[in-house]
């Protein structure tokens, strides 16, 4: 997919075009030779066509030219102390890459092209120091035009490539964070590529969540901020700039980005979801999003989760309100006609889920989740007396062992979490007191009476209202 140069870097590149390089001084100080100053002189300023024709009529001269050759330097490494010339070079390369796809295989030919380039991106952190940005641009040039999955590619250079990258979306720079996530989008061209982006997931994907939370106006990291809003099902729309100051077309690229991933969901979409709420996010930005080509990308990206994780997150979107919200959104006319055949897609495989399941249920999809909210099985007191021992029972015991995994963290961002909890043991302890022993055996007893003394009041009551069914069976049996 091809998009629009970021504003910022299609302006620096048009700046360094139009510098003038004093090429024949250049020559006499050893900065390039005779004839690599003749090859620059062919392609430079001159109309694509003849430029391209010049590149594909001599290909191993011009990977010579930039990546060296035996017994000749490249030009970027006779030029290393002259940045004038080093900038205005990879510019030149990154505009030959773009229009030439033959020369970025072709450097390919005479084993690794990355050698010159990588240490270019560590070439100083100086911010108006612009070679590693230029660098950057023309890695992912080589990398985009030519497809190479090579050992040399996914090993190597692409790690080194995706921490730059996360450098810039971390930066609180719009057009740079802008930069490196269209950059990232160039290079998820391919199975192999996805999957490193994913194994480097705390560089790449955690910044680009933090902006999709910011444009959900989710200011802190507590997953209850997701939850908060699931009974509201109404539409909003943004007006100006998104919530948290991002704009539009950043959105718009983020959103692209994790579309690309989501094409690996089978790998990565239960870990997608646990680690970053995924579902809830989405949900909520849909609900949010102001433009169509947002709402595409929004759809399609659950569509990929939850049919290729249907066991584990379509339980979690039916939390998040998801089937309301489509039902909201199928009354809208949308031209696009792929949006509406995901839209219906996604609609029908979440009616078929819940056409099929039951209270209990979703009450077990809420403890896989990992994540408790209130949703109304907690304070039914119907769906406790005809549920809990199916609950104590259900797979040997899972879901207790689910629940004391839950109770084991700190939910430090979230206490609601350990509130819910101890109200769901309590329960379970004032239908079936006589299991009491299932409970203390997964060290929940103890739990609970820790819970006692935390700080936030609606743990502290839920763990008192627990221990008190405790207290009560344990007086009754004496």
């Amino acid at each position: 997919m091809s998009l629009d140069p970021p504003t910022y870097l299609a302006s620096l590149q048009s700046n360094i075009r139009q510098r003038p390089i004093p090429w024949d001084g250049a020559v006499r100080t050893g900065t390039l030779t005779e004839e690599q100053l003749a090859q620059i002189r062919a392609v430079d300023k001159v109309k694509k066509d003849a430029r391209k024709h010049t590149v594909e009529a001599d290909l191993d001269g011009y990977c010579t030219l930039f990546v060296g050759g035996p017994g000749k330097k490249s030009v970027l490494e006779l030029a290393a102390k002259r940045q004038d010339v080093v900038q205005y070079i990879l510019v030149l390369l990154s505009d030959l890459l773009d229009n030439i796809p033959a020369l970025a295989k072709a450097l390919f030919k005479n084993g690794d092209p990355y050698r010159h380039f990588l240490p270019l991106l560590a070439h100083s952190a100086n911010p108006d120091d612009h070679i590693p940005l230029l660098t950057s641009t023309v890695l992912v040039s080589l990398m985009a035009a030519s497809k190479d999955e090579s050992t040399a590619t996914i090993d190597k250079a692409l790690p080194v490539i995706f921490s730059y990258l996360s450098t810039l979306t971390k930066n609180s720079d719009a057009g740079l964070q802008d930069i490196g996530v269209q950059e990232y989008s160039s290079l998820l061209y391919g199975r192999a590529t996805r999957q490193q982006f994913w194994e480097q997931r705390s560089e790449t994907v955690t910044p680009l969540i933090q902006i999709l939370r910011a444009a959900a106006g989710i200011s802190d990291d507590s997953s209850a901020s997701l939850w908060s809003d699931t009974t509201n099902t109404g539409r909003t729309g943004f007006e100006g700039s998104l919530g948290g100051g991002v704009g539009l077309q950043l959105l718009y690229h983020v959103l692209l980005v994790m579309w690309q991933l989501s094409f690996e969901a089978s790998d990565v979409g239960d870990d997608l979801n646990d680690e970053y709420d995924i579902v809830s996010l989405y949900t909520k930005l849909l609900r949010l999003s102001p433009k169509e080509k947002t709402t595409r990308l929004l759809v399609s990206t659950l569509y990929n989760l939850l049919s290729a994780n249907q066991n584990t997150l379509l339980p979690i979107a039916v939390l998040a309100r998801l089937p309301a919200l489509l039902q909201n959104l199928a009354g809208r006319q949308f031209p696009d006609p792929d949006l509406n055949e995901d839209l219906g897609n996604l609609r029908d495989l979440l009616d078929e889920y819940t056409r099929t399941k039951t209270t209990f249920d979703e009450y077990v999809g809420e403890v896989n989740s990992g994540h408790l909210r209130w949703s109304p099985p907690h304070r039914n007191t119907v769906f406790w007396a005809e549920n809990a021992r199916k609950i104590l029972d259900f797979e040997n015991g899972e879901i207790l062992r689910k629940l004391a995994q839950i109770m084991a963290r700190p939910w430090d961002n979230d206490k609601a979490v350990l509130a819910i909890a101890c109200n769901d043991i309590g329960a379970l302890v004032r239908e079936v007191p006589e299991k009491r022993w299932q409970l203390e055996k997964l060290g929940l007893k103890t739990r609970i009476m820790e819970l006692m003394g935390e700080a936030d009041e609606n743990v502290r009551w839920e763990s008192l209202r627990a221990l008190g069914g405790w207290l009560q069976y344990s007086f009754d049996t004496k």
